[in-house]
């Protein structure tokens, strides 16, 4: 084997060919969409080892599917885990880790700055399932200490915060999970392993909402599950889907079984197998596809939303944006040292005129679109204390950065002079 066979392969490398090669049944070079439910099995005894774990196979896509094991493959490749799950939604994900971690009555800590969508989540498990929740300050890592009791079995962090854009210092909070033997989760959605790979900092497991900048074209839903295959699962009695006996898989326990990757499959077994929240071949097809070029998209995204923060930040009607990349910043240190190729492409501005002035200049932009994603190759806009933030009480939302004056921007990969000049447009009008 030569030197250069030894070497790990690069990111944009890995970005193209992880998980994937050609068809073995037609020599197809693209992974096929196989866009069937159930799998034939070449005898009685080989469809018993599949259902049992005795043997690797497809049974049934809801649980695995070969177009879908390979955009795991990719994604747990990127972000250098050891294994990967991917569902329906990232909303499922963060679902599915919940679930797979915790019970009625158990307890775990999350930053207090998430995206709306997992703290309404987070809220209705609390009040409908027991699963109990304390906040803690994203910047302050030692309120994630003061908060852990008895009953905590994780900590839930978002590594690029949605919708500030603010960059958190991961390795820090790792280390607090790892003196309480807690695992660290950490949503890296606007980061993506392209610019950070909380794996590096002590991490135990990632999830994405693929929707975002992964599938990057504002085509598909979708969600991945990542297992960073450090956190010691075998015989702890908190974690009895990966500690405990399954009866119905002839009493396999997971982390010995799958010593490498046993929180992912119990997030398969549980997650998907049980609860069902499976992603189409067709949808994995598309972040695949999008997957390819993560390695040319985020550097645009990343110059371009350095480009229209700086603007904004010199414009009369705009009293405050957030984007930790500008000089002065109180993130901005943080954000260079995780993120030395820039802190991502969402960010939030302030409009002097409140509320009014806000939705006025969302009325007035054109090349701008108003829709509630983020991570698209187009440039998006909302006002998320109406919209993505409206469930939260006021107060969490002023916290959050979130009032009513304020706008969540995704910079896309438009030429950046025609992203300003319609910026330059609208807030003339408003």
């Amino acid at each position: 084997m030569s030197e250069q066979s030894k070497k790990p392969l690069a990111f944009a490398t890995r970005a193209v060919h992880a998980g994937a090669e050609p068809d073995p049944a037609t020599g197809a070079r693209a992974t096929p969409i196989y866009l069937t439910n159930g799998f034939v099995f070449d005898d009685p005894e080989t469809a018993a080892d599949v259902f049992s774990l005795r043997k690797a196979g497809f049974s049934y896509s809801r649980g695995s599917n070969p177009t879908t094991a390979t955009l795991e493959r990719r994604v747990a490749s990127l972000e250098g885990g050891t294994g990967a799950v991917v569902v329906g939604s990232g909303q499922a994900a963060l679902l599915v880790i919940l679930m797979t971690l915790l019970e009625s009555g158990d307890h775990y800590v999350a930053a207090s700055v998430l995206f709306g969508g997992s703290l309404g989540l987070m809220g209705r498990l609390q009040k409908r399932n027991d699963l109990k929740v304390s906040f803690a300050d994203a910047d302050k890592p030692q309120s994630f200490e003061a908060a852990i009791t008895e009953k905590t079995k994780a900590i839930v962090i978002e590594s690029i915060v949605n919708p500030s854009g603010e960059v958190i210092d991961i390795e820090a909070i790792a280390k607090i999970a790892q003196r309480h033997n807690v695992p660290l989760v950490v949503d890296n959605t606007l980061a993506t392993p392209f610019l950070i790979r909380p794996f590096d900092y002590g991490a135990d497991i990632i999830f994405h909402s693929a929707s975002k900048y992964l599938g990057g074209h504002g085509q598909v839903i979708g969600g991945v599950i990542v297992d960073g295959g450090r956190f010691n699962w075998k015989g702890d009695a908190r974690y009895p889907l990966m500690s405990e006996p399954w009866p119905d898989y002839g009493n396999i326990i997971l982390a010995e079984k799958f010593p490498a990757n046993p929180f992912a499959v119990g997030a398969r077994l549980y997650g998907l197998r049980d609860l069902g929240p499976g992603l189409s071949p067709f949808n994995a097809f598309l972040v695949l596809n999008g997957t390819e070029t993560l390695h040319l998209r985020m550097p645009r995204h990343c110059a371009n939303a350095d480009t229209v923060a700086r603007y904004l930040s010199g414009h009369p009607a705009i009293a405050k944006v957030s984007y930790p990349g500008l000089e002065g910043h109180p993130n901005r240190e943080v954000a260079l040292r995780y993120s030395p190729l820039g802190p991502g492409s969402v960010f939030t501005i302030s409009h002097r005129d409140g509320e009014q002035g806000a939705k006025r200049m969302l009325q007035n932009l054109k090349l701008f679109s108003h829709l509630a994603n983020i991570g698209e190759t187009r440039s998006l806009a909302i006002h998320p204390a109406t919209t993505t933030h409206k469930n939260m009480p006021s107060e969490l939302r002023a916290k959050a950065g979130v009032g009513p004056e304020v706008i969540r921007l995704s910079i896309g990969l438009e030429d950046p002079k025609d992203l300003i000049a319609d910026l330059e447009q609208a807030l003339a009008a408003a």
